[in-house]
């Protein structure tokens, strides 16, 4: 496993019911209830999360490569985060997609 030479930032939450329950973070700031994909119930749901997350971090990790290769990224810029919970082999796994739209940047 890599060893982290500096943590720069910790996020903690308090989860309880699992799929049909609910999430709050240690500063209050997030405060969600889940329910499950495909049902009616009035949360989001783990991949939901998890796609918002990856896909916000994906735009700031451009920002810091097109900061240090001195390139303009344009305010248009956008990732739509695709997540599929899927099943092989009678176990769960996840399978996620990035796709980038940078509109107006040259090559």
């Amino acid at each position: 496993m890599t060893q982290l030479e500096k943590v720069l930032y910790t996020a903690k939450t308090y989860t309880t019911g699992g799929r049909d329950g609910e999430s709050r973070s240690d500063d209050g700031r997030l405060d969600v209830k889940f329910s499950s994909p495909g049902t009616s119930g009035g949360g989001t749901n783990p991949e939901q999360l998890f796609a918002a997350g990856w896909s916000a971090c994906f735009i700031g990790a451009m920002g810091v490569a097109a900061a240090k290769l001195k390139v303009a990224l344009p305010r248009e810029r956008a990732v739509d985060a695709e997540v599929d919970l899927g099943m092989t082999d009678g176990g769960y796994l996840l399978r996620a997609r990035l796709n980038v739209s940078l509109p107006g940047l040259d090559r």
